[in-house]
């Protein structure tokens, strides 16, 4: 899959809906699950990796190698890789570029919050000037071969949604695929953000117990978005899962009363590929 064929179904019409993932495992997940495509959450990532919450410690390098072993893993998705602030002035977000696509992604996200960032349902985001983030924009859509990018504002908290779709309008000039105006707080802010940002495809960003009314995609297409981020479903469920095991795990000392709890053994090695590890090994045995 590309970016050629995320910006094909966008342009058909189509409501895509990109869960978040923040290793291999879970894009496996979501391809046998039969998703289409699939965001490479930094939130998840800086949670998952290195057990920190978003607060702009995960670096470049660090996300890039995730990305890599994702696309990797999963040849037949399209992987949304968040790309945060490009990590610098503009020619550290070409080289964000140059990496992102290197690891085979097919979009990025990349925003006009000061570095180091913070997750944008978080407090206390701060955004650089309009014309240092245009420029970010700018130098990625020119040196990109064909990934897919999204402008993310997170003007609405730090300033006001004025100034947030007065930016997002003038990243659409930019040459971005997308716009994405961060955390507004009613449907009545989102549907000022469409009337506002016609004739471009528009990001929803759906966090559970975040900021944003939590719609589905059919309420959103209706409204006018349709790249719909899912970022912390799965990281939050799986948290929770893990939670109620250990627990069991604890309390009993084993799980052997609750089974329906896991996976088994055999599940989990069909996930992973484990006949086809075993035909190739008894190949070149």
């Amino acid at each position: 899959m590309s970016a050629a064929d995320l910006r094909a179904r966008l342009a058909a019409g189509e409501s895509v809906l990109m869960p978040g993932v923040w290793d291999a495992i879970t894009a496996k997940l979501c391809a046998q699950a039969g998703c289409s495509t699939v965001f490479l959450s930094g939130y998840a990532v800086s949670g998952t990796l290195l057990g920190v919450p978003d607060f702009g410690l995960l670096t470049q390098t660090e996300m890039a190698e995730v990305a890599r072993r994702v696309c990797r893993a999963v040849p037949g998705l399209d992987v949304v890789v968040d790309a945060d602030t490009g990590y610098g002035n503009p020619l550290n977000t070409i080289r964000t570029v140059d990496l992102w696509e290197q690891a085979g992604a097919a979009g990025m996200f990349l925003e006009d919050q000061v570095w180091p960032k913070r997750c944008g349902h978080m407090a206390g985001k701060q955004v650089i000037d309009r014309d240092d983030w245009l420029m970010k924009l700018r130098a990625a859509c020119d040196h990109r071969e064909s990934i897919h990018v999204t402008a993310r504002t997170d003007a609405r908290a730090a300033i006001g949604l004025d100034e947030a779709i007065e930016r997002a309008k003038m990243a659409r000039d930019t040459g971005v695929d997308a716009l994405f105006v961060e955390a507004p707080e009613s449907i009545a802010e989102m549907e000022r953000i469409a009337a506002a940002l016609p004739d471009i495809t528009l990001v929803a960003n759906m966090v559970e117990t975040g900021r944003t009314p939590l719609l589905t995609p059919a309420e959103l297409a209706e409204l006018g978005f349709r790249l719909i981020v899912s970022p912390l479903s799965l990281l939050f469920s799986a948290v929770k899962a893990v939670q109620d095991s250990l627990r069991s795990l604890q309390t009993h000392g084993s799980l052997r009363g609750e089974l329906d709890r896991l996976v088994d053994f055999a599940a989990f090695g069909e996930l992973v590929g484990l006949p086809e590890h075993y035909e190739l090994e008894q190949r070149y045995r």
